[in-house]
C-alpha cells in the first residue's frame, strides 16, 4: 500500500513538476491517511487517491481591462473546481501577484477537506487572479472585477460554485463582482459570500476566520484545563484574519504583541489593545497603507522591515505562549519553528492556509505542541460562508448572537472530530492526522456512493 501511495505521488509530481505548493499539500494528506487506506481496501480498488488529486474542472482565462490612464492591462484569471462530492464548489477568490495555477490547486485541495470538516454541504474550489489591488483606484479595481466576472459568471451559480473573498478580495471587490454577476445573469442570488449586510451578507462573516481560529485554540487549551486568558500571542498579518484573531484574543483576555504586512512587522511589548487595534483597522481597511505607521503613532513599538533573503522571520523570535500565523502559506519554516519553541510557545493555531512548512510541522509534532493545521483551525470563515448561503436561501438574516453561536458550535465540532479521528487511527492528540483523516474519509465515501464520475 505504501508503495502504491508513493507511486501515485510520483505521478502527481511528474504531471505537474513545478507545482510545489500543491505537492506539499498532497504529500501531507497522503502521509497521514495511510492507515485509512490500509483499513479500507475499496479505496485502493476504486483509485480514490488518483481521483482526489485531480480537479474536476480547471478554468484559466485572460482578464483585459483599462487603467485610469487608458492603458490596457492583461491579467490571468483562475477557478479550480476541485471536488463536488459533498456539495457545490465553495472557496475564495484571491487577487495577488503570486497567484498561479499551483497556488490555486493547493488552496482548492485544502479547501475540499476543510469544507468537509465544517459539517456543511460544500465541495471545494478556489480561484483568483494575478492582479494586485494595492495602489489601484476604486475605479480601476471596479473595472478589473467587472472584466474578471465577465468570464467567471459562466462557471458559477448558487447551486454550482459559490466563491467568496480571500487575500486582496474584501467587501469592495465582492461588491463589484456581485454587481457584474447580477447584470450578466439577470438575477439576484447568493452566488457570492462575504456580501455587505444590506444586500445579502451575514453578520460575523468578516470576523469568522479569525474568531474561529481563536475558538479552536481555546478548545485545544481546554484539553489541558487552560485558556487564552493571560497568554501572550504572536499574530502575523494585518488583514481581515489577523485583525479579528487579535480582536477575539482580546475578548478572551489574551495579549497580542505582533502584527505584520508584506513590508515588515511591528512588535509592541506593551500589547496591542483595542484602541491600537482600531488604528490598525484604519490603516489597513480605510487608508490602505503600511503597518510601519503603527510604530510612528506608538513610539514604544518597534518596526522591523521585511528581509526577503533572511533564512528566518524575526517576528517568530519573541517570547510568547501562543502563535497565530495569519498571513500566507509557508511563512513559518524550520528555523522559525525552533525559535517559537525556544521562546516558550506551546500552541500554534493556523489562521492562514498552510503557513507552516513540512519541517516546521514535523518539529511542532515532535515537541508535542498544541498544533492546529489551517484546514481545521481556519475553517470558521467558510463555515459562516455556508451559513450565509443558508440565510440567502431563506431570504432572511440571523442576528449576530445566533451566527456567532453557530460558529462556536462548528469549531467545537471540528475540534472533537479531529481528536476522535486521530484517536481512532492511533495518533491521539495529533490534529494534523485527525483533520486529514476525518475530511478524507467523509469526501471519499461520498465519492464512492456517487459512482465513477
Amino acid at each position: 500500500m505504501n508503495t502504491t501511495k508513493d507511486a501515485i505521488f510520483e505521478r502527481v509530481m511528474d504531471r505537474d513538476p513545478d507545482q510545489r505548493e500543491f505537492h506539499q499539500a498532497v504529500r501531507e494528506v497522503f502521509e497521514t491517511v495511510r492507515p485509512v487506506l490500509d483499513r479500507n481496501p475499496a479505496y485502493r480498488r476504486e483509485a480514490i487517491l488518483e481521483r482526489i488529486v485531480e480537479p474536476e474542472r480547471v478554468i484559466v482565462f485572460r482578464v483585459p481591462w483599462a487603467d485610469d490612464q487608458g492603458q490596457v492591462q492583461v491579467n490571468r484569471g483562475f477557478r479550480v473546481e476541485m471536488n463536488s462530492a459533498l456539495g457545490p464548489y465553495k472557496g475564495g477568490l484571491r487577487f495577488h501577484p503570486s497567484v498561479n495555477l499551483d497556488i490555486m490547486k493547493f488552496l482548492a485541495f485544502e479547501q475540499v477537506f476543510k469544507n468537509a470538516l465544517t459539517t456543511l454541504a460544500m465541495g471545494g474550489g478556489k480561484g483568483g487572479a494575478d492582479f494586485n489591488p494595492k495602489g489601484r483606484s476604486d475605479r480601476e479595481v471596479m473595472r478589473f472585477c467587472q472584466a474578471f466576472m465577465a468570464e467567471l459568471y459562466r462557471h458559477i451559480g448558487p447551486n454550482t460554485d459559490i466563491p467568496a473573498g480571500d487575500i486582496g478580495v474584501g467587501a469592495r471587490e465582492i461588491g463589484y463582482l456581485f454587481g457584474m454577476y447580477k447584470k450578466l445573469a439577470n438575477e439576484f442570488t447568493g452566488v457570492l459570500t462575504g456580501k455587505s449586510l444590506a444586500w445579502g451578507g451575514s453578520l460575523i462573516r468578516p470576523e469568522a476566520t479569525g474568531y474561529g481560529a481563536v475558538y479552536f485554540a481555546a478548545e485545544m487549551l481546554a484539553t489541558r484545563n487552560d485558556s487564552i486568558e493571560g497568554k501572550t500571542c504572536l499574530v502575523s498579518g494585518s488583514g481581515n484574519v489577523a485583525q479579528y484573531t487579535a480582536e477575539k484574543i482580546l475578548d478572551l483576555n489574551g495579549r497580542v504583541v505582533t502584527l505584520s504586512d508584506s513590508s515588515g512587522y511591528i512588535y509592541d511589548e506593551e500589547g496591542i489593545d483595542r484602541d491600537k487595534l482600531a488604528f490598525v483597522k484604519e490603516l489597513k481597511n480605510i487608508r490602505r497603507v503600511r503597518i510601519s505607521e503603527y510604530a510612528e503613532r506608538y513610539s514604544q513599538a518597534v518596526y522591523r522591515e521585511a528581509e526577503p533573503d533572511r533564512l528566518s522571520n524575526p517576528l517568530w523570535d519573541h517570547p510568547a505562549d501562543c502563535a497565530f500565523p495569519c498571513a500566507t502559506e509557508n511563512e513559518i519554516n524550520g528555523s522559525d519553528a525552533a525559535h517559537l519553541i525556544h521562546n516558550g510557545v506551546f500552541l500554534v493555531c493556523e489562521g492562514a492556509n498552510m503557513p507552516s512548512t513540512p519541517e516546521a510541522v514535523d518539529l511542532f509534532l515532535d515537541k508535542a505542541l498544541l498544533y492546529a493545521p489551517g484546514k481545521a483551525a481556519n475553517a470558521g470563515g467558510v463555515a459562516v460562508s455556508g451559513l450565509e448561503m443558508a440565510q440567502n436561501s431563506m431570504r432572511l438574516n440571523w442576528p449576530r448572537e445566533e451566527v456567532d453561536h453557530r460558529l462556536k458550535l462548528i469549531m467545537k465540532s471540528i475540534h472533537q472530530t479531529c481528536l476522535a479521528a486521530a484517536a481512532e487511527y492511533n495518533t491521539p492528540g495529533n490534529y494534523v492526522a485527525g483533520a486529514n483523516i476525518a475530511g478524507f474519509v467523509k469526501v471519499v465515501n461520498a465519492m464512492l456512493d456517487q459512482g465513477l464520475v
